[in-house]
């Protein structure tokens, strides 16, 4: 099944071919490498206002998202055990597939978030964990949009959209300065929330692999591979920013 691209998803924007986010990629560790040493010598950056436009826009878009995937699914009256794909160019196929292509681009969005840590001279964000989690979501979604755009993967689109919801929430309250930092006392369950999500997505691509379903195994397999070293990397930050700092 996966030899074949979608022929609905592959003329759309950087789906074709994987040349385009191949060349994005490079140049995001183009930036991660060469961007602190560029900002040595130089003031970190406020960007006030500009983060604070950018993290509600992509709240905005998160809801926009996780609201089409949700009533989308609905719609379709979607299983959370088994869902193929519909390759079908029914209106709910092509609405699912085009909230997937939303997805995937809003990934390539999110590499702006570096960029921001970096200008702003905050290179301790600019963990391994933050780089390796925006480069390899970028080519996961790539692959899910030209393959399988809809299916079992909305779950996880639509997981991650909600989870957004508050992430650049957080991000947007944090941005408004340091008077709103009282407010922010939630940061902790935030990250819960985020390895709550990789739990739940672990056990939804798990459990295909030992049950019939008409979608790819292979995606599958590589969806719980990728999340089990989320877990490792988020349980690690969550030691090391709550537990170890603590004690």
């Amino acid at each position: 099944l996966l030899c074949f691209s979608d022929p609905r998803t592959d003329p759309w924007p950087l789906v074709h071919s994987p040349l385009p986010v191949t060349l994005l990629f490079a140049f995001y560790l183009f930036v991660v490498a060469l961007g602190p040493y560029y900002m040595r010598k130089r003031k970190p950056l406020k960007l006030r206002g500009l983060l604070i436009a950018y993290n509600l826009a992509m709240m905005t878009l998160s809801s926009y998202m996780f609201y089409e995937f949700l009533v989308t699914s609905i719609l379709g009256d979607y299983s959370y055990l088994c869902q193929p794909v519909d390759y079908s160019r029914s209106e709910l196929g092509m609405r699912m597939a085009r909230v997937c292509w939303w997805f995937f681009f809003s990934k390539v969005i999110e590499l702006l978030d570096t960029v921001f840590f970096i200008l702003r001279k905050k290179q301790e964000q600019v963990t391994f964990l933050h780089v390796y989690h925006h480069g390899t979501m970028l080519f996961n979604w790539w692959s899910g949009v030209k393959y399988v755009p809809g299916g079992q993967a909305f779950f996880i689109g639509m997981l991650n959209s909600f989870v957004h919801i508050f992430m650049y929430g957080y991000y947007a309250l944090a941005s408004l300065g340091p008077q709103m930092h009282c407010y922010l006392w939630w940061k902790r369950y935030l990250t819960i929330m985020q390895l709550c999500q990789f739990v739940a997505i672990a056990a939804h691509s798990s459990y295909n692999l030992f049950t019939e379903c008409p979608f790819p195994d292979g995606f599958n397999t590589a969806v719980f591979l990728y999340i089990l070293s989320l877990i490792a990397l988020f349980l690690h930050f969550y030691y090391r920013t709550y537990t170890r700092g603590k004690q």
